[in-house]
């Protein structure tokens, strides 16, 4: 996508993302989850946006690191409750990861996939086995690619008397990758867009992100809070450790 960098998503969903995607059912359990790995830890968030996660972890007692690539979208965490307590970084998580060592790097739903080329995963993911301490945590959550899923599409994503917003997206199954954006009309008022993009990389190819890197898959659940992955899986929850 012309012009797409890794501030875009968040520059554009910023002023809507707390409205838009509200906790997630499973926030408790994802929580509870990330803090049983790293007690009293050093932590790192990559893709933090507003700190659903990181604010909640800092309150318990770790000390946490927010990474984002969008400077409002770690304002906006900074401003809420809790907020202070949070080291903010801006930064792409492909180049721009602040220096170890870390208890625990995690990143959740799916924002490793917003690293759009496969070399840039592979080295992001050395980048962050260098930071982790031996016996370090890097926890992913990541849906399970449709390999077959591939075209364009049009979808209403909210509809009121005054106001559409559409999910218009582009999706390219041979190079795994997706983008779009979500346009906003509103009578009287100027066309808005919130743009995003992915490239998605199956299970099966984080593993071997994660061995050529030096990380070992300990688990793999199909939820925060522990339900086993199977071949129906629609999302997953891998945890790699750095071995000593």
């Amino acid at each position: 996508m012309r012009g797409y960098d890794e501030a875009s998503y968040g520059d554009g969903m910023a002023d809507v993302y707390d409205d838009w995607y509200a906790a997630p059912p499973d926030t408790d359990a994802c929580i509870a989850a990330l803090a049983a790995l790293a007690p009293q830890g050093r932590v790192l968030e990559l893709g933090a946006g507003t700190g659903r996660l990181a604010i909640p972890l800092a309150q318990r007692g770790l000390e946490m690191h927010a990474l984002d690539g969008s400077a409002e979208m770690l304002r906006r965490l900074a401003a809420k409750p809790g907020g202070e307590r949070v080291t903010c970084h801006v930064g792409d998580m492909a180049t721009d990861l602040p220096p170890g060592p870390f208890d625990l790097v995690f990143v959740a739903v799916n924002t490793f996939f917003g690293i759009l080329e496969p070399a840039a995963q592979a080295g992001a993911m050395l980048g962050i086995a260098e930071r982790l301490r031996t016996g370090g945590y890097f926890v992913i959550e990541a849906f399970v690619p449709e390999q077959d899923a591939d075209g364009d599409r049009i979808d209403v994503r909210d509809l009121s008397a005054d106001r559409v917003v559409l999910s218009i997206s582009r999706t390219d199954a041979a190079k795994q990758q997706a983008m779009g954006q979500f346009v906003e009309l509103r009578d009287g008022m100027p066309v808005r867009l919130r743009p995003w993009a992915i490239r998605w990389a199956l299970p099966e190819e984080l593993d071997v992100m994660a061995s050529a890197s030096g990380l070992a898959l300990e688990s793999r659940w199909s939820s925060w809070a522990g339900a086993p992955f199977t071949a129906e899986s629609s999302n997953h929850v891998s945890v790699y450790r750095k071995p000593s």
